[in-house]
């Protein structure tokens, strides 16, 4: 159960990677609390999925961008898309990733450079792309989706790690620069979250066990728990709130 934000209804809301897992809840999340939303993925088949699913049980349906975020200017038209098709943007959410494993000893540099492509450009070109809307708009709220990943020392995914720590810094440079005019920028660092990926590919009962119980909390987090977190700061509840980083890991750091 999030909490209410009648200030998002009717808003124009853009989330990358909003096909599935976390970013579907979000693209649910904000539809239900009245929000016009787009989303971008390269998922054609979830994408079109939760847009049915979505049919007829929120008030605006949301509309889906097929884009590949690694093309700069595919993801440049379909900012601008999504913002004309929503009448105008106030809020963007970069959730876009991809946690891939990968060796110290096996990574070359076109994979390093993929890598940094997946999980970090693109959050700076989508935020270049929505600023002169958000200013359009009077101003808005740029929500950045890192880890704890890279506070663990965990030595499964260095770019990975690197991307999301530079998320951070790339948040604070932001919220600096789009201060003035009245866009917020705050990041979002989720824990060990049970997506249907994490669950598929590299999370086993043992893993889930480890993490519940270095957790504050005794109980596994879902991508829902990411919702409430990602409207508040979205919403005027934040007006104030920018530059800062919002751990939301039950308690695990």
């Amino acid at each position: 159960m999030t909490g209410r934000y009648p200030d998002l209804a009717g808003q124009g809301v853009l989330v990358t990677g909003g096909g599935s897992g976390i970013g579907a809840a979000l693209v649910r999340g904000f539809a239900a609390a009245g929000a016009r939303v787009a989303f971008l993925d390269i998922a054609e088949v979830e994408s079109r999925n939760l847009v049915s699913e979505l049919e007829g049980a929120v008030g605006h349906l949301p509309h889906y961008i097929r884009t590949d975020l690694r093309d700069i200017d595919a993801l440049r038209r379909a900012v601008d898309e999504a913002a004309a098709v929503l009448g105008g943007l106030s809020v963007l959410v970069n959730n876009a990733a991809r946690d891939d494993r990968h060796d110290l000893e096996t990574v070359e540099p076109d994979y390093w450079d993929e890598n940094q492509a997946v999980n970090l450009r693109h959050h700076f070109f989508a935020a270049q792309a929505a600023a002169p809307h958000m200013r359009a708009a009077g101003g808005g709220a740029i929500v950045n989706f890192s880890s704890i990943a890279f506070l663990l020392n965990m030595g499964e995914f260095p770019g990975y790690s690197t991307a999301k720590a530079g998320i951070v810094g790339l948040t604070k440079s932001l919220a600096g620069r789009l201060g003035p005019d009245n866009i917020r920028v705050n990041a979002i660092l989720p824990g060990m979250v049970l997506t249907e990926r994490q669950k598929r590919l590299w999370i086993d009962e043992a893993a889930v066990a480890g993490g519940i119980a270095r957790q504050c909390l005794k109980r596994s987090l879902i991508a829902d728990d990411m919702v409430g977190p990602c409207l508040f700061l979205a919403s005027d509840a934040s007006a104030a709130i920018t530059a800062q980083t919002l751990i939301v890991d039950g308690g695990m750091l």
